[in-house]
């Protein structure tokens, strides 16, 4: 049986993105990538793709996340989290409950982050946090990324922590960071929790020990989310038999095999292709001359 489709794993604590890829290869004997890094202490959804729908990727790492993450004050290390090495040490502090909402307004919307050393970015080819690990420094461009929201969970004396919505290449313990230094006192991030990415979130993930009792009891098929699924906020279309040569060969299919339906297509928009009603196909785009032109193709063409 192919697998094709997405999973959503809960990522616990000291895995790294690449080693819950590596394990669902070995146990779904499938092909397999992540859809955004989770750092080794960092837990939570991790949405997994799968067959065919490692092509969904880009799709769903560029969907809006939600962190909780907690703010030690007084302290900031190499690593802008507390696994790192302190560079400063103001502890004890005292932080007055208004200041801290104050200043989480302004975090509040579009905001610039400079990318942290110790990230999966690659200048010239090579990782930062390779070039960090042997104590080289570079220039980082700074990037726009943007905040819909942050709550307070909870405020003491000595943390915080707090609920982010934001786009896609936020860094939290850059958010972390930065806010200690406009605190005056310097911050570090200790537990990150990653509770939604896009439509994944807490509530339908599954452990890496879970996966691996439903594969070996044959049910994990119940678990994996199919790609049209993943891609259902895209309009649906129909064709009919006489597309299926173009299909088949990959090909730009034109307009008047589209299937009667209430509204015309709109060049540029993108829909889920389906043919014979029940059979999904891919992802495709309506073009100014009047064809549907394969985007993503999530099916075995030679079984349709």
């Amino acid at each position: 049986m192919e697998i094709n489709g997405v999973i959503n794993v809960y990522k616990e604590k000291g895995y790294t993105s690449h080693d819950v890829v590596n394990i669902l290869k070995r146990t779904l004997k499938a092909k397999a990538g992540h859809t955004g890094t989770l750092d080794p202490e960092a837990c939570g959804v991790l949405p997994i793709v799968l067959g065919r729908s490692t092509k969904l990727a880009d799709y769903i790492m560029a969907e809006d996340k939600v962190y909780e993450a907690d703010i030690h004050f007084g302290v900031t290390t190499d690593t802008q989290d507390m696994t790192g090495s302190i560079v400063s040490d103001k502890r004890p502090v005292c932080i007055r409950e208004q200041d801290f909402f104050d200043i989480l307004e302004r975090f509040q919307g579009e905001i610039i982050q400079i990318p942290p050393m110790y990230s999966a970015i690659k200048i010239n080819g090579e990782k930062l946090y390779n070039l960090a690990r042997k104590g080289i420094e570079v220039e980082r461009k700074p990037r726009a990324v943007t905040i819909y929201g942050i709550d307070t969970v909870d405020l003491c004396a000595e943390k915080a922590r707090i609920r982010v919505k934001c786009s896609k290449g936020t860094y939290i313990r850059t958010l972390c960071a930065d806010i200690g230094e406009v605190l005056g006192c310097g911050a570090a991030m200790g537990e990150l929790l990653r509770s939604k990415s896009g439509s994944f979130s807490l509530d339908n993930s599954l452990k890496l020990d879970d996966i691996k009792t439903l594969a070996a009891d044959g049910r994990i098929v119940t678990r994996i989310i199919p790609p049209d699924v993943i891609l259902k906020d895209y309009p649906r279309i129909d064709v009919c038999y006489e597309a299926l040569k173009f299909i088949r060969n990959g090909n730009s299919i034109n307009e008047k095999f589209i299937e009667e339906q209430g509204e015309q297509p709109i060049i540029g928009q993108k829909y889920r292709l389906y043919f014979k009603k029940e059979q999904f196909i891919g992802l495709y785009a309506f073009t100014d001359g009047g064809l549907l032109k394969p985007i993503v193709i999530l099916r075995d063409l030679n079984k349709v």
